[in-house]
């Protein structure tokens, strides 16, 4: 496996990353801890917590934090936007990278794929609910496709290990794909079986792949985590090159 690592942050001196990261959910256990920082009750994470493996990197490459945002609006006018769900691991580095995909309007992090309703983050931390940490994509067809969304996805975390990304394991942090339509079944099916004949991975692939659930979006502050605290990414293995 290679494993590159990466700068934690953008613009912040080390003691203000760690003040930022180092409480909120221990992601060994999955249980809510202490706060710090300022960000709420239940609303960081430890800095071992993984943003989704690999997801972050590559972002300045795809040109800096206005990189993909084409004209909402225009889109809606059309008729021509489409819904993507995925779950790959703590889903602040992983809606940082779809937000930076080109054709990727908007994004939203939030839990689905559970029984508890309206779920809150410290409730998930619990891996009690069934919920995974997911990133909910409104995308541009005609400027990225389904399937280029999948590469992303399948590039920007482990599939191999079971409900674990990096240090972090619980069912929160499975790897997996909500689908919304046969269509895109079809394409994350076949996704699926082109990773594992592709020899990248020595282990067998384990994304799920289920019908989109009901989305509840995550709490304010989880929103847009990274790029309101000026950080591309954390520190963490590139998984991109497989094991």
């Amino acid at each position: 496996m290679k494993a590159n690592t990466r700068s934690i942050g953008l613009g912040l001196g080390l003691g203000a990353v760690l003040a930022s990261l180092l409480a909120g959910c221990d992601g060994r256990r999955g249980v809510a801890g202490p706060t710090a920082g300022g960000t709420g009750t239940d609303g960081t994470r430890p800095a071992s917590m993984n943003t989704g493996a690999g997801m972050g990197k590559g972002a300045a490459a795809n040109g800096g934090a206005s990189a993909g945002v084409v004209s909402a609006d225009k889109a809606k006018e059309a008729g021509t936007m489409e819904t993507a769900m995925f779950g790959a691991g703590c889903f602040w580095g992983v809606e940082e990278t779809f937000r930076r995909t080109p054709g990727v309007i908007e994004t939203a992090v939030g839990y689905a794929g559970g029984k508890t309703k309206n779920p809150t983050y410290k409730d998930v931390c619990t891996d009690e609910t069934g919920h995974a940490e997911v990133v909910r994509v409104v995308f541009d067809p005609a400027k990225v496709t389904y399937g280029q969304l999948l590469d992303v996805f399948c590039k920007g975390h482990n599939p191999t290990t079971l409900n674990r990304q990096g240090p972090d394991f619980g069912s929160q942090y499975r790897s997996v794909v909500f689908y919304y339509s046969p269509e895109q079944q079809k394409a994350a099916q076949a996704s699926k079986e082109k990773l594992a004949a592709s020899g990248k991975w020595k282990k067998p692939i384990v994304t799920e792949i289920s019908a989109a659930p009901e989305f509840y979006k995550g709490e304010d502050y989880h929103q847009k985590y990274l790029l309101n605290r000026g950080l591309e990414n954390c520190h963490l293995p590139d998984y991109s090159d497989g094991e």
